[in-house]
């Protein structure tokens, strides 16, 4: 790892938690610290996209101010690495805070609330100029004590850090050792582009292929809300791939703006990083819509004994259910606005 890499790591994890637990009147100055004036932000529905620090300050971080005073940042990996002529920084963690204010329009609980959040930020010249956030939005309403779609056939719940060292370090990583890390993500990656679904082989057919050997036998998939964790590859295939792949048989992905090896670390990801059509039923609990849809997807992978040991999977689960005609936060007022006062009235 060049030390240009190391100092991009000190000074994104630097900024993001001087950013995160600016004190009132210092958020604009915590910013400009970080941010290029011009730089992009994109990220988790209903945020999306936007330009300019102004932009991200008003969008983004104010309302996370607002709802959560207290607010404070937890890596649990920082992974960094070039890609396309651009160096990246890639992070996994919590931020955490009292829900104090209701935040897009999610009721506010007084209760410690952990935002799980998936980041690559691109650096150049010192300054983040494009940032990608996928914040689990959906497992903030979880936390707020809403559900609005059918039962996650995983397991719930915070995501830990990794097993073993390296979730964060700040020493060279070999070259071979991060190259190798990669070289696997991307084997595994193309054992599963390389399955053929039409030839109706089902969940036996998944479990006996060669991603097989890509995968730990203690292996643990950590999914975003709406579909949840799983563990061992028969949990992998059961509560996440079977669905996945028989609801989207089209899908198209690879759509990389990031490809980095860091030690035992590997980061892939795209915007979007799958294309397809919703064509099979009950993913998330909803039938077959016909639909073209895109997916914001990041994967965070931890090699062990020479496998993939762990498999941290941001995905954008309300923006993918919108283009299915599925609203979360319309299904959620229902919830909790039911037998009160209506605005129209």
């Amino acid at each position: 790892m060049p030390p240009i890499a190391i100092a991009n790591k000190i000074f994104v994890m630097n900024a993001m938690a001087a950013i995160a637990e600016a004190k009132p009147g210092t958020l604009c100055a915590a910013l400009d610290a970080a941010y290029h004036p011009d730089a992009e932000w994109r990220g988790s529905h209903p945020m999306n996209e936007m330009a300019g620090v102004a932009a991200i300050a008003a969008k983004v971080w104010q309302p996370l101010h607002d709802a959560f005073p207290d607010l404070e940042r937890r890596d649990l990996i920082v992974a960094a690495g070039s890609y396309g002529n651009a160096d990246y920084v890639a992070t996994v963690g919590h931020y955490c805070g009292t829900f104090r204010r209701d935040w897009l329009t999610i009721p506010a609980t007084g209760r410690p609330i952990y935002l799980r959040s998936g980041e690559v930020h691109r650096v150049a010249a010192g300054r983040i100029v494009q940032s990608t956030v996928l914040i689990d939005v959906l497992d903030v309403i979880r936390q707020a004590g809403f559900w609005p779609i059918a039962p996650s056939l995983g397991t719930e719940g915070r995501w830990p850090g990794p097993i073993g060292p390296g979730g964060i370090e700040f020493t060279p990583s070999d070259a071979a050792h991060s190259a190798a890390s990669l070289a696997q993500t991307l084997a595994m990656h193309k054992t599963i582009g390389d399955y053929d679904d039409a030839a109706g082989r089902g969940r036996e057919g998944l479990l006996a292929m060669a991603q097989k050997d890509h995968w730990h036998n203690k292996m643990m998939w950590y999914g975003p809300s709406g579909i949840g964790t799983a563990r061992g590859l028969q949990g992998y295939v059961d509560y996440h791939q079977l669905p996945f792949r028989v609801a989207f048989p089209d899908r198209r992905g690879g759509n990389h703006y990031i490809r980095i090896g860091d030690g035992s670390l590997s980061v892939t990801g795209g915007w979007p990083s799958v294309r397809a059509r919703h064509l099979g039923g009950n993913f998330c609990g909803t039938g077959p819509t016909g639909r073209d849809v895109t997916m914001r997807v990041m994967d965070f992978y931890y090699h062990h004994e020479g496998l993939i040991r762990e498999n941290w999977v941001p995905i954008d689960i309300i923006d993918l259910l919108r283009q299915m005609d599925v609203d979360v936060f319309a299904r959620m007022q229902s919830l909790f606005r039911r037998g009160g006062a209506r605005d129209d009235v």
